[in-house]
């Protein structure tokens, strides 16, 4: 059976499982949601959303030094207990979350954290280009807040396309390793250091 992009879609907004989690479960329950939801229950994915509110008082710093030494990532991610913190999954996540700051320069953690002066600047700077485009006026606003949207795509990390994945973004990955792991996590922050930037 085909896994239409609106199943996964749904699945993913009723269980807040990851993009390729969702796919795999409809594949093994041949495309029935309420089969695909349970299997994704007894894997422990969906437990991402009922995790959430919980407290994250444990985790990692990670320091990554890009071979060559002229970047390097300090990066916080907490999770709820130091065992689950001492794990080599959540010790190989956290060290790859680090190397895609590394690769993908991320100005931000998410949407709440960038300069609202920014985002009016780069939304001025749309309008005037969907203006010069002669773009209706009924119909501009729309396209400003598409792009909008591509831009946070770009500065933000939770938004941004995993490296090492591209079907899934960091706040994907995020959610798959509380499912796997069984706990709640959190990004904390973050800062990128190169060499004359």
């Amino acid at each position: 059976m085909d896994i239409s992009a609106k199943m996964v879609a749904d699945l993913r907004k009723q269980t807040s499982a990851g993009m390729m989690d969702c796919k795999k479960a409809l594949a093994e329950c041949e495309g029935d949601m309420s089969k695909a939801e349970d299997y994704l229950r007894t894997k422990g994915i969906s437990k991402a959303a009922s995790k959430s509110g919980r407290a994250t008082a444990n985790g990692l710093v990670e320091s990554y030094i890009h071979p060559g030494g002229q970047v390097g990532v300090l990066l916080e991610i907490n999770c709820e207990t130091d065992f689950v913190a001492r794990t080599d999954e959540f010790k190989s996540f956290v060290h790859d979350v680090a190397m895609h700051i590394a690769a993908v320069m991320p100005q931000s953690l998410d949407r709440d954290s960038v300069d609202a002066a920014l985002v009016e600047k780069e939304a001025e700077i749309y309008r005037a280009q969907m203006k010069e485009e002669g773009k209706p006026d009924n119909i501009i606003d729309k396209i400003v807040q598409g792009k909008i949207d591509k831009f946070y795509s770009e500065v933000c990390l939770l938004e941004q396309t995993f490296v090492k994945d591209s079907d899934l973004t960091i706040q994907d990955l995020v959610k798959s390793k509380i499912g796997s792991l069984g706990e709640n996590m959190e990004i904390k922050r973050f800062v990128r250091f190169q060499i004359g930037g």
